[in-house]
């Protein structure tokens, strides 16, 4: 079984979260899924190699290795919905973004299981983000929380057209200082012709929401970026050198003025 999570602390004020780039199920698991879930077509795709400059700013980062079919991380585990009133695939997802059963019949988790999932894989990952978060305050007396994810360009059960490239979530200015954002999306807009939101159709989901606590000093941003300005066309997601290379650089432009 692998880890439940790959971790790394370094002396940055930015943790650097990914919750949904790991495409791991555990062996009893996939006995009661249909195929389509094993496809993990609605991974935040290699998005963790976007941020492979993380190392040399010494960022500090966590990322999951399991799917976000077995349980979601960045979804509340009281099951509180993001957005109510649009779909929504919860804690522990029963079909794909496009409305495809995950479980074969019968096979649903029930409520026991969610709390196990729940138990054996939110929970660690949560508390290695409050652990971390507490040890940067105790340095710099202040924390920046970077959640990072990637979506299709089109999800017509999520939204209507193609999504900005570039989409902040701050939870309507709630999990972070409006000074600290705007800045980035002054860079963003100077030297980018990527086009880009601010609390649009993704406002930070549990991750951002919970953690973002400017009083605190712990400050929370969630990006989710359109996966059409760093994959190749081809069926099978793949990295496009060309267009990941310029995304990246960007990212690490953000980083830089935020550290």
């Amino acid at each position: 079984m692998p880890d439940l999570f790959e971790c790394r602390s370094g002396n940055s004020p930015l943790l650097l979260s990914s919750p949904h780039d790991g495409a791991d199920f555990p062996a009893k698991l996939i006995e009661q899924l249909n195929p389509i879930a094993l496809i993990n077509q609605d991974r935040d795709w290699f998005v963790t190699e976007l941020y492979r400059f993380a190392d040399k700013m010494d960022v500090s980062f966590i990322r999951a290795n399991y799917s976000r079919y077995v349980v979601d991380l960045n979804r509340s585990p009281e099951g509180e919905l993001l957005y109510p009133g649009r779909m929504e695939t919860g804690l522990c997802p029963l079909t794909t973004f496009n409305g495809e059963a995950l479980y074969a019949e019968n096979c649903e988790p029930d409520e026991s299981e969610i709390k196990s999932r729940i138990n054996r894989y939110w929970l660690p990952y949560h508390l290695k983000i409050e652990e971390e978060l507490e040890r940067i305050k105790s340095i710099h007396g202040y924390a920046l929380l970077w959640d990072a994810h990637s979506i299709r360009a089109e999800v017509p059960q999520l939204f209507d057209g193609v999504l900005p490239d570039l989409n902040f979530g701050t939870a309507d200015g709630k999990a972070c200082k409006p000074d600290i954002v705007n800045s980035l999306l002054s860079l963003v807009k100077q030297y980018s012709d990527y086009k880009f939101v601010l609390n649009g159709r993704f406002k930070g989901g549990y991750i951002t929401r919970h953690y973002g606590n400017p009083e605190n000093n712990v400050h929370a941003i969630q990006l989710e970026i359109n996966q059409s300005t760093y994959l190749g066309d081809k069926l099978l997601p793949e990295l496009d050198k060309r267009k990941s290379d310029k995304l990246s650089a960007l990212l690490e432009q953000l980083f830089g003025l935020l550290a």
